[in-house]
């Protein structure tokens, strides 16, 4: 409240305005990270990485259910598992393991606010960090257990090493190695790709970067940058060659095209999501080039961003496959070049843009709370019976932590637009405290009903109290890498894949997977012994079928 009482002023004191971007990324962070199990698709494969770590299993080479799983080095799966043994005492292995998330999140906002402090001066800094997390496409995915945050928060390190390469040559290319082997270690060879590239061209086209002064600057990007590209993909040749040979061609299979041949990617994928996931970095960004256009962008607080985005979005839209989680890297730079709209908006816009935010995430949260009666107290009761048939397995009644956490959100959302003076970073200062609190009302609210419908958990357990005594192992047809590790998680089950011949077994009981309007084609002497889904499950189904006669359940 003492931060509230003292942006009243028309230009409030620096550390104020620190303060409070520093209370809006810790309560945009926090919400969703605990209290649920590892979700589909991403969540549950990683988990099962993190999972084969916990029970002893190696560092250099990440397991799945059983099998290797090397698409990508294993750094994230390795910060995943310390965290969950650090919080073990205190937190469920899956809830400690996804704050490692928040670790890598808290990173990249960090370094994104060093990065905008650099280009755009010592008080722009806490503005693009509060574009960055106003991001629409940013939310979901950030509270994720995805390698992908280890990835934005090395991409924010390299681009904050770009910025200060021309101020600070070697402490710069200590920073932009290290956030480029960051992001190797984390997800492969984008961000060494990326960050390289943008290097390259800054070099060569931009007063700023190319004078001699810089050398020493890529010296030591490039000595800082070696290890983590040598460490692992070593120990994991000297460990097996045939693996690293799978890595390596899964690294380079999007350029290659040696993975998936006869998939057409959408190159423009990219470009057709970032209206809504960039938003409002995005539409600021390009007002910002062209209010620039006159002087043909010759700041170099306009060239990094610029040269960073685009080759990061052409290496992006090159490769495969597209999805809307890989563009996360994307918003890094789009938050430093939209960072000098906030003012240089034209009073109208701004204030459009500020009472845009204030009536749209006030009525949502109206709506939230429209909701959460429907579901939780049956008012009103058409809403109720709505809900409950989406996902009849959920257990209605108040929870009382939840709902006071909701409040202290709604709270907080009033006291700000009460307290809030006018000042030109109002519109960005608004928006971000409005995505925290529909973030926060969500994850607090409906946690437990998405969780619900989400979760393998009642499913595995079911399925575990249907096998039958004495059974040797269990094969698998059409089973993915997400059901592999929640059969692993929650009931100790690791099937042999038909689909891999070094897997494959002869084993009295199999658990196929498929589309429940269209049950697979099992041969004679086989008999079904269960079948399930998820809670709420339309398509996904699951069957589990033994070899021979009957036997009888335990």
């Amino acid at each position: 409240m003492a931060v509230l009482n003292a942006i009243r002023t028309e230009r409030p004191a620096t550390n104020v305005m620190v303060g409070l971007a520093l209370s809006i990324c810790a309560a945009w962070i926090i919400p969703g990270l605990v209290g649920h199990d590892p979700w589909k698709p991403d969540e549950a494969y990683t988990f099962g990485l993190v999972y084969h770590v916990l029970q002893g299993g190696s560092w250099v080479v990440p397991m799945l259910a059983g099998e290797p799983f090397v698409q990508q080095p294993p750094l994230f799966v390795l910060t995943a598992a310390l965290f969950a043994k650090a919080f073990s005492p205190l937190l469920p292995v899956h809830d400690g393991a996804r704050l490692a998330t928040a670790a890598y999140i808290a990173l990249a906002f960090g370094f994104t606010a060093a990065a905008g402090r650099e280009l755009h001066g010592r008080n722009r800094g806490w503005v693009t960090v509060l574009l960055l997390l106003g991001s629409v496409g940013l939310a979901v995915r950030a509270h994720q257990l995805i390698p992908d945050s280890a990835l934005l928060a090395g991409f924010a390190i390299g681009c904050y090493g770009l910025a200060l390469m021309p101020r600070r040559a070697i402490t710069g290319g200590l920073w932009l190695g290290s956030g480029a082997g960051l992001g190797f270690m984390a997800k492969g060879l984008f961000a060494p790709g990326a960050l390289a590239l943008s290097t390259l061209i800054l070099i060569l086209t931009c007063r700023s970067w190319r004078t001699r002064a810089i050398l020493p600057g890529v010296a030591a990007a490039l000595g800082a940058v070696l290890p983590w590209l040598l460490v692992w993909p070593l120990a994991l040749y000297l460990q097996s060659s045939d693996l690293f040979w799978q890595w390596w061609m899964h690294a380079w299979a999007c350029l290659l095209r040696t993975e998936q041949p006869d998939v057409r990617n959408d190159h423009l994928h990219y470009l057709r999501i970032l209206p809504w996931y960039a938003w409002p970095s995005l539409p600021l960004a390009l007002w910002v080039l062209w209010g620039t256009r006159v002087s043909r962008f010759a700041r170099a607080a306009i060239q990094l961003p610029v040269v960073v985005f685009v080759l990061a979005l052409a290496l992006l839209s090159a490769c495969g496959p597209m999805r809307e989680l890989h563009a996360m890297p994307l918003l890094v730079p789009l938050a430093l070049l939209a960072t000098p709209a906030v003012d240089n908006m034209r009073r109208g816009a701004s204030n459009s843009m500020y009472w845009f935010g204030v009536m749209g995430f006030s009525f949502f949260a109206v709506v939230a709370w429209v909701y959460w009666s429907g579901l939780e107290l049956g008012i009103p009761g058409r809403l109720s019976r709505h809900l409950h048939k989406l996902q009849p397995a959920y257990d209605s009644h108040v929870r009382w932590l939840p709902l006071l956490a909701g409040v202290a959100f709604c709270c907080a959302w009033i006291a700000l637009l009460a307290k809030l003076g006018r000042m030109a970073e109002r519109p960005v200062i608004v928006w971000a405290a409005g995505m925290t609190l529909i973030w926060g009302l969500l994850n607090t609210l409906f946690l437990a009903y998405a969780d619900t419908s989400k979760s393998y958990r009642s499913m595995v357990t079911d399925l575990v109290r249907a096998l039958p005594p004495g059974y040797d192992c269990i094969s698998s047809r059409g089973l993915g890498e997400s059901q592999r590790a929640v059969l692993h998680y929650f009931g100790g089950i690791i099937t042999y894949r038909e689909e891999v011949p070094e897997r494959r077994r002869t084993c009295d009981l199999m658990l196929a997977q498929g589309e429940r309007s269209n049950p697979p084609e099992i041969p004679p002497g086989w008999h079904q012994v269960w079948e399930g889904t998820r809670p709420g499950e339309n398509d996904e189904y699951f069957w589990l079928y033994g070899y021979g006669p009957p036997r009888p359940l335990p």
